[in-house]
């Protein structure tokens, strides 16, 4: 099986067409975003603001992003395309190890725990930003289990699964025992993620995935 390669970069919101974007002008925004969250709050932040500290007309954010909740959510995406990578560190167990203490150590990033916490707890009350949250986060970033699955099979750490209904189920799996549990551990508990925990997580992980591609194969 081969894995299937990084979704494609989020295009304008609702198919928006008019003059070319500029990456430049993107980051300030996002990035600003970020600053002007971990200073505001969720509740004070205004596009005002954020086009402010960005140096661009409020126009420019509105032509881009329809309102704060999508805004927001991009600007979290970011963090996670730019720091979020799966070097091939020559074994499922460091693969494993690697990715989980760089996830841990972005969670611990101030504008990073600051905006996912608020679009998550915003999420609870707007369907739609749930689904934004799935398609620019979660979606985007199940291509690392699928990339890790992969490199496991190729050196015969892991066998190949045969039944792709399986196998897409359990790749969901495998991204919401490590998120959820590195999410928890950080955000929730406030405990460390260090090599240690880390080591633990990865030996229950890796014992699971030998008994789930058993299933799968029955």
């Amino acid at each position: 099986m081969t894995s299937a390669p990084p979704p494609a970069r989020r295009t304008p919101p609702g198919g928006r067409t008019g003059r070319p974007r500029s990456a430049e002008a993107d980051r300030a925004i996002l990035g600003a975003t970020r600053e002007a969250l971990v200073e505001l709050g969720w509740g004070k932040l205004t596009l005002g603001d954020v086009a402010a500290r960005a140096g661009v007309a409020k126009t420019t954010l509105y032509r881009r992003w329809a309102g704060k909740n999508e805004l927001v959510v991009d600007a979290v995406a970011a963090l996670f395309d730019e720091h979020l990578e799966l070097p091939d560190r020559g074994s499922l167990r460091a693969d494993i190890e690697g990715v989980v203490l760089q996830f841990a150590s972005l969670l611990e990033r101030p504008e990073t725990k600051t905006a996912l916490m608020a679009v998550v707890a915003e999420s609870t009350r707007d369907e739609a930003l749930r689904e934004r949250i799935r398609s620019a986060i979660v979606d985007r970033q199940k291509h690392l289990v699928l990339l890790g699955r992969t490199r496991a099979q190729s050196r015969g750490e892991l066998p190949e699964e045969d039944d792709p209904t399986a196998a897409h189920r359990n790749a969901d799996l495998i991204f919401d025992v490590i998120a959820g549990a590195v999410v928890h551990r950080t955000l929730v508990s406030a405990e460390p993620v260090d090599e240690e925990w880390t080591r633990g997580l990865t030996a229950l992980l890796v014992g699971g995935l030998g008994a789930m591609s058993q299933t799968s194969g029955t």
